[in-house]
């Protein structure tokens, strides 16, 4: 079979996952604080023959563009302008960051955004004292500002320090109260990205069909012969 069918395969296959990608934004358009993935391509020289690349998707990175700032007059919703993370509790009980500042307290007291990560300070996870206190500092929220190619987002869509070290605070970061910053997903790029891709899918399968065709034609010659 001629080896070309795969290349158009694995240039189909890089397709599907940029689709995967792309429908992910999507589905996170009105995700607080979401961060749009932005898929990479990559390739691969085939061991048998320099001509030859195999597409591919690397990693994806992630798009560190402004939100939209949206006002909701509710005192525990807060939003960062411009660089900067709150730092949140993962399930695992390890310090990761987010973007998301619906905050609530629950139960027991203790604050958490949406998703229910608790909030940390620099010193572990805020409680909110149950009764009613004279105004007092309870606990400064711990914001981070690491360079965003430092960054990584895992599978419970948090972010973490690629090296697994922890981000220090930094005072220069701050929070606006009574607002929330809106996903950064275009969603007419999006829309626009997600016909290319179809389109690319589209071509590379054709690539095969022409592959699968010839291989045929070959076999009926042969035989012929």
């Amino acid at each position: 079979m001629d080896k070309s069918i795969y290349i158009s395969m694995s240039g189909a296959r890089a397709a599907m996952r940029a689709q995967t990608v792309v429908n992910h934004n999507l589905a996170n358009a009105s995700t607080v604080g979401f961060r749009a993935e932005l898929p990479e391509a990559a390739t691969t020289v085939g061991a048998d023959h320099d001509a030859r690349a195999y597409a591919g998707i690397a990693t994806t990175r992630f798009s560190d563009a402004q939100g939209a700032i949206m006002s909701t007059g509710r005192p525990l919703d807060v939003a960062i302008r411009g660089a900067g993370w709150l730092a949140v509790e993962a399930s695992d009980g390890s310090e990761a960051y987010t973007r998301a500042g619906d905050l609530r307290v629950d139960a027991a007291g203790v604050l958490r955004n949406a998703a229910g990560h608790a909030v940390r300070s620099e010193n572990g996870a805020i409680t909110v004292p149950s009764q009613e206190t004279p105004a007092a500092t309870i606990a400064r929220i711990k914001l981070v500002r690491p360079d965003a190619a430092s960054l990584e987002r895992r599978a419970d869509g948090l972010f973490r320090l690629k090296d697994g070290s922890v981000a220090p605070a930094d005072r220069s970061v701050t929070l606006e109260s009574g607002m929330l910053e809106s996903s950064n997903v275009n969603l007419a790029a999006q829309l626009v990205q997600m016909i290319e891709i179809s389109r690319r899918f589209e071509w590379q399968m054709r690539g095969v069909r022409t592959a699968e065709e010839n291989a045929r034609n070959t076999g009926s010659l042969l035989r012929s012969g």
